[in-house]
Parts: structure tokens; C-alpha cells; sequence
């Protein structure tokens, strides 16, 4: 007896499960398969669109979802996914449409709906430093916390945007409501805990930063700040027991440049030869793939006045007796002028990936280059410098 094929929903369902997985060219296949059976199926058209997004294929991706919406024009997946999909050629305002119809046709009762499109905003809005994007993202989170207000999620969300829009007393306020929403919501409360650092609130910050575990960090910066406030408040040395957990998860964070990390800096060396500059790609962020990075961003633009000095007043000692202070940008830049491998002639960003190159040559260990502070402690784990405080 013949085995009946499976319904669209089947092989919709298939997909879905295979998609979330993180399986997206097998969740292709099936979904190939299902559509040479139902080629009139909205939703296999939509989770190739998904499929293709994931995969970065973005000009399919769009095509998908288009034909979703010749078949079903009103169809509120559809019309998010193209409004992400819009977003990665640059066409914010019809992206922007397709995501406010959504609204227009009574689905923002759909949580995750409205979190999709503040967050597809949120991420464009990041790597492309887009003020009116964070407005927008904040426009549906805020949508979301109407229709789910004991949200811990969309709550935070609203934070994030609300920071990136420079208003630090509504998102802490926001983040704070968040962690009482959901005492477990690690990723508030570490992004909590780096805006308090940066106003010069460190027992606040310290205070956060314990209450979460080291498989909660997937970004340096919360670690690096972790331990030198515990130092700090402890009086802890270097490398004591207490701190190792910390230590051993910035080693598994960093781990061995990857071929990509390889490219960008001999791109960066070979251009800086001609006289250009390279903007160095940064690494895995907590959320977004941008949060945490853009505090560390806004700090070096807007340094702030400290009340703890012994803190924010960094000093380093270099393997050569040289001692160097100031802020994080001062010493990389120090370090820049006393280099003697032509260093001096191209911007930091240039320098920091030249000597993340020949540190990661001499010594193994990987340095961040992306961020100055970052530098400066990654530099100070492979044991060039030593920092001070």
C-alpha cells in the first residue's frame, strides 16, 4: 500500500521544528518538497522566506514572501518577514509600512508578532547607528507591553530602545520593572548592570553583575567589568580562586581567531598599507548582536566624570617599565605612539587589529579588538600589560 503524502501543514510543521534547530538547509529541502505538492500554500512560501532570511539569502527571501502575499495579501507572517527582509536592502519606509499594517489589521494582540518587528528595527537601527530605526523598534515594543504587561521580555525590550535613544533614567526604570516581572531574565539584568557601571554606580552594578552566572555572558565587556569590581570591592588579587570561573568562561568567549576574525585583520593591515581604514567587524554580542557593544561605544563618545576614581582612572604597566594612564582610549593610544613596528601612521582601529594579529601569533591567546577597553584587558590576559587599576 502507497504511502499517502503529507498534508501542507505537515510539511509546514516539519520545517518549523527543523528551523528552529537551526537546521535551515534541511528545513529547505522539506519545504521544497511540500511546495512541489502544494505549490499554492501561503505558509510553505512564508518559511521559505524564512528559511532564506536566516541563510542570508535576502533577495530569495524577498521573493518568497512576496509570493505569500500574491496568494494572500493580507497575511500578517508575510508581511513581517518582508518587512525584515526590506530592511536589509535599505528600504526602511516600506518595511516600515509592511510592519505598521500589521497593526492596521488588529494583530497586535500578537506578542511575538510585535516583537519581531521592534527587533528586526532594533538590529538594522544598530548596525547602521539609525535614530529614527530605534524609534521605531521602540514603537512596537511598546505596542507589546500594552497588550502583555507583565512582559518581562518586552519590557526590556523597551529598555534597550529606550537607551539607545539616550534616555538612561527611563530604561533602568524599564529594565528594573523587567527583572520584577521575571527575577531570571539574565540578559536585562546584565545589560542593567553595564548602564549602571557607566554612570559611576559600581555597587549597583556589582550588585547585578552577582546575581548572574557565567553562562549568562556571551560578550567580554559584563565579564571584564565583573572582575574588576569584585577585585575592587574584595580586594581580591589577580587570578584568585573566586575569580576563575569568571577567567576560564573569557577564555572559552574568546577561543582561537576563526578564519573570518583572520580575514578582517589582513584586510585591515592591507589597506592601512594604502593609506585607507577598515571599520573591524565586532564580535558575538548578547542580544542583537549589538547590545552590550554599544554601551561600551557610547561610554568611549561620552566619557563619563567618576566618583570613584581608583575605578575609572585606569593605569597599566607595560612589559618595559613604562607606565601609562588615563582613560582606556589614553592607553591605547600610548601604546600606539610608543610602537615601533609602524603603528603610529594609521587610526586605532587599524593599530588594535595589527597587535591583536601578532599577539594571537606570539602568545595563542585572542584579543578583542573592536573596543579599546576590551583591548586593553584582553591585552593584559595574554600578558603584555598589567593593569594597575
Amino acid at each position: 500500500m502507497a504511502t499517502p503524502f503529507l498534508s501542507s501543514e505537515e510539511y509546514d510543521e516539519r520545517a518549523h521544528q527543523l528551523y528552529n534547530e537551526g537546521q535551515y538547509d534541511d528545513a529547505m529541502t522539506v519545504l521544497r518538497e511540500g511546495l512541489a505538492l502544494y505549490p499554492n500554500s501561503v505558509e510553505l512560501h512564508i518559511g521559505v522566506g524564512y528559511a532564506r532570511l536566516a541563510r542570508e539569502e535576502y533577495a530569495w527571501a524577498r521573493r518568497s514572501f512576496e509570493e505569500a502575499l500574491v496568494l494572500e495579501p493580507e497575511h500578517e507572517d508575510a508581511l513581517a518577514g518582508l518587512g525584515e527582509t526590506l530592511l536589509k536592502f535599505g528600504l526602511e519606509d516600506a518595511a516600515l509600512r509592511c510592519f505598521r499594517r500589521t497593526i492596521e489589521l488588529g494583530y497586535a494582540d500578537d506578542l511575538d508578532l510585535m516583537l519581531q518587528s521592534g527587533r528586526a528595527l532594533f538590529r538594522e537601527a544598530s548596525a547602521r547607528d539609525r535614530r529614527e530605526l530605534f524609534s521605531a523598534s521602540l514603537e512596537f515594543f511598546e505596542v507589546a507591553v500594552q497588550q502583555a504587561p507583565d512582559s518581562a521580555e518586552a519590557i526590556a525590550c523597551v529598555g534597550y530602545s529606550q537607551h539607545r535613544l539616550g534616555d538612561d533614567d527611563s530604561s533602568i526604570a524599564s529594565l528594573r520593572r523587567s527583572l520584577q516581572a521575571d527575577d531570571e531574565h539574565a540578559e536585562a539584568r546584565i545589560y542593567l548592570a553595564n548602564i549602571l557601571y557607566d554612570r559611576g554606580d559600581y555597587d549597583a552594578a556589582l550588585h547585578h553583575f552577582e546575581r548572574t552566572t557565567t553562562e549568562d555572558h556571551w560578550d567580554e565587556l559584563g565579564i571584564w567589568r565583573l572582575i574588576e569590581l569584585k577585585r575592587a570591592a574584595y580586594k581580591l588579587e589577580e587570578h584568585d580562586p573566586d575569580l576563575k570561573p569568571w577567567e576560564d568562561r573569557l577564555t572559552e568567549l574568546g577561543g582561537e581567531l576563526d578564519d573570518i576574525d583572520e580575514l578582517f585583520i589582513e584586510v585591515d593591515g592591507a589597506v592601512a598599507g594604502e593609506g585607507g581604514e577598515v571599520e573591524v567587524a565586532r564580535g558575538q554580542l548578547e542580544l542583537f548582536g549589538t547590545l552590550l557593544s554599544s554601551l561600551a561605544d557610547e561610554k568611549a563618545e561620552e566619557p563619563a566624570t567618576p566618583e570613584v576614581t581608583d575605578l575609572k582612572a585606569h593605569e597599566v604597566l607595560t612589559r618595559d617599565g613604562r607606565q601609562l594612564t588615563g582613560s582606556w582610549e589614553d592607553i591605547v593610544r600610548s601604546l600606539q605612539h610608543v610602537d615601533s613596528d609602524g603603528g603610529r601612521d594609521v587610526s586605532l582601529v587599524v593599530f588594535m587589529s595589527r597587535m591583536a594579529k601578532r599577539t594571537f601569533r606570539e602568545t595563542g591567546v585572542r584579543v578583542p579588538s573592536h573596543d579599546v577597553e576590551l583591548f586593553v584587558r584582553g591585552s593584559a590576559h595574554a600578558g603584555l600589560l598589567r593593569i594597575v587599576q
